[in-house]
């Protein structure tokens, strides 16, 4: 079983959309989604839209949850400002009512071989699951929540981290970000998880990982924010991925 995973795409349709024409040629039998879909950019009504014609399962990123605050005045529009302006209302109550973790279990022979996908961590949605997050608290995390791979975004640093406990094997998973990468590499990244065989927590290759990275209209991504009331640096980042 082949099985996709994006995130972070911050209201950059042309990267979307290039993340779209790219799934098409891979055609995964499944599709989710780990939040972000708003922010730092003019387009957070189309790429909701894309996401609900698709009807992809998805979670809520921190950008998301941030539409949930009252609106403020501001003496100088902010990012988070902007995109509640941007934002329909009816867009709006679909990001705030996403749901924040979702739990994939893949059972076979009397194993069950679980998954969970969070935004930025099991602790909080804010939380940056680096590579060198300390090994006991990913442990404990992992689990309380009854858990074989952990899947997050929010860092927009693609990794796989495997961690050998005991007789098992847990792995870390940050599928990098669509929209806003910030690895040096302006492409969009995603990733790409194979089920080999029978997947067993005994068995590090149990899943295999792959990131795939997505040529995309840079420039008219940042194009965009520099003509709209976007802090121009936001352009630059996009520009140098960082």
């Amino acid at each position: 079983m082949k099985i996709a995973f994006f995130s972070d795409i911050h209201a950059n349709l042309p990267a979307l959309e290039a993340f779209f024409e790219d799934l098409d040629s891979e055609n995964p039998d499944a599709v989710y989604c780990l939040g972000d879909l708003v922010g730092y950019n003019v387009w957070p009504n189309e790429v909701v839209h894309e996401i609900r014609k698709r009807r992809i399962a998805t979670i809520m990123g921190n950008h998301d949850e941030a539409l949930l605050s009252s609106e403020i005045l501001e003496d100088q529009p902010s990012n988070r400002g902007l995109t509640r302006a941007l934002t329909t209302e009816e867009n709006r109550n679909y990001l705030i009512n996403l749901p924040r973790q979702f739990s994939l279990s893949f059972a076979r022979d009397n194993h069950n071989y679980n998954f969970l996908l969070v935004h930025g961590s099991v602790k909080s949605i804010n939380d940056y699951m680096v590579i060198d997050y300390p090994e006991k608290k990913v442990l404990d995390m992992m689990d309380q929540n009854q858990t074989d791979v952990l899947l997050c975004g929010h860092t927009h640093k693609p990794y796989h981290r495997v961690i050998e406990h005991g007789q098992r094997f847990k792995h870390v998973v940050n599928i990098g970000s669509v929209g806003k990468p910030k690895d040096g590499d302006n492409r969009g990244c995603y990733a790409i998880i194979e089920l080999n065989g029978t997947p067993k927590a005994n068995n590090p290759n149990a899943i295999k990982v792959t990131f795939r990275r997505i040529e995309y209209n840079v420039e008219r991504a940042a194009t965009a924010i520099e003509e709209s009331e976007f802090d121009n640096s936001y352009a630059e980042a996009l520009r140098e991925a960082r």
